[in-house]
């Protein structure tokens, strides 16, 4: 897992939101993250080691997409 996260990456939670879904968007990186539910819209702030020790796997990283 990588210990770098950019704007846009979505990531997968250990847990679920109660809204059903455990799947993110990465919305602000820096001491604190913003994330928002992919399921319902919902956003929450975390602090740096509260999201690095929830977060289960990167689902899909702008930094590994093909540029054109």
């Amino acid at each position: 897992m990588p210990k770098t996260f950019s704007v846009g990456d979505r990531v997968q939670m250990k847990k679920s939101h109660p809204c059903g879904s455990d799947q993110w968007e990465i919305i602000r990186v820096g001491m604190d993250f913003k994330i928002k539910c992919l399921g319902c819209g919902r956003v929450v702030m975390l602090s740096r080691p509260k999201f690095m020790k929830r977060v289960k796997k990167v689902l899909h990283s702008l930094a590994d997409s093909p540029t054109e």
